[in-house]
């Protein structure tokens, strides 16, 4: 296998650990309009993510960072064909941080639900526009022969991709309350694993037929396996919830995320964006790489770096690891 390929490997490695982890992130900051009846459970919803949000969006300034220098050409075109929707999402991130911070500053009604809407909104715009991006990603778009994009930004709003949108929605919320299941104690658990239920299987259907027509379209054996394992790890996701297995439960939520975005990159590869003008001026793991020498210093970097952050982001969970519910809340604090 040549270094790019590998370094094909851990950008895929690194967005299926970001969406992953920033999935269940998402999913709890829409929860906060969708499942908490009052204040403090926004308050205990917004505590079960409050030590490790920043941590998650590390992965993706570490894929944005990966594809920058292992491809410079991926990334130039992507980031210029994709400018809005990617400024959106920024935005968005940059929003959502300051709400976790600020919405405590000051106990004013108004202004906590100011901030408390502004985590609801950012988080489900980011969760819709991810899987637009990386619908049009794997469909493709105008690219010319010199790999610059020419569509408009209505060429990235087609069906397919909208579709995709809908299902990085409803996948990363119902993975939100599975992880609220497993994180919460008291009425606000029950709730969620109600909600977990009817919102499970809203996602096996827009999941099914999207993952459904990508195999269709540019599938192969290996993808069909990712699509497969993505199927049943949801199904048995939704099972386990409603047996009270919450560990396993939201295992199984992720089992389907990291699956179903692996299947992406399966069908992607060796291309990293598709032309739709012309399959000659489609950008490849080949004709996008950084050089050879490059990628050798990235992967000495990477094989250090790499298992330091895993270990500090792993203790990280294991210290923050007990569920939480409303009685926790000081009453000075359920603003």
């Amino acid at each position: 296998m040549e270094l790019h390929d590998v370094w094909f490997v851990l950008i895929a490695v690194l967005w299926i650990g970001y969406f992953f982890l920033e999935g269940f992130d998402f999913g709890v900051g829409i929860l906060t309009k969708l499942l908490a009846r009052d204040r403090t459970e926004r308050r205990v919803l917004i505590n079960t993510i409050g030590p490790v949000w920043d941590g998650n969006e590390v992965w993706l300034i570490t894929a944005g960072g990966a594809t920058f220098a292992a491809f410079p050409e991926w990334y130039a075109t992507l980031f210029s064909g994709f400018y809005l929707p990617l400024l959106v999402i920024l935005l968005c991130l940059i929003v959502r941080g300051v709400a976790f911070e600020y919405r405590a500053k000051r106990p004013g009604e108004r202004w906590q639900r100011n901030w408390e809407s502004a985590l609801f909104w950012t988080s489900l715009i980011s969760a819709f526009l991810w899987g637009v991006i990386f619908g049009n990603i794997v469909r493709g778009v105008k690219i010319d022969r010199h790999f610059e994009y020419v569509g408009g930004i209505g060429d990235l709003l087609n069906p397919y991709a909208l579709l995709g949108g809908l299902v990085t929605l409803t996948l990363f919320t119902f993975h939100g309350t599975v992880f609220t299941v497993l994180k919460t104690v008291g009425d606000i658990r029950e709730r969620a694993r109600r909600l977990a239920l009817m919102l499970g299987l809203v996602t096996a259907v827009l999941a099914l037929t999207f993952l459904l027509w990508t195999q269709a379209a540019h599938g192969d054996d290996t993808s069909l396996v990712a699509l497969i394992v993505a199927v049943l790890a949801l199904l048995a996701a939704l099972a386990l919830n409603q047996a009270g297995r919450d560990g396993w439960a939201f295992a199984l939520s992720g089992l389907t995320v990291v699956a179903a975005v692996a299947m992406l990159f399966l069908t992607l590869f060796p291309q990293v964006m598709p032309s739709l003008l012309n399959a000659d001026w489609s950008l490849t793991v080949t004709n996008a790489s950084s050089t050879h020498y490059t990628l050798k210093i990235m992967t000495w970097c990477a094989g250090i770096a790499t298992p330091i952050i895993l270990l500090y982001q792993g203790w990280t969970y294991w210290v923050f690891r007990k569920r939480i519910g409303t009685q926790h809340i000081a009453p000075d604090t359920a603003h």
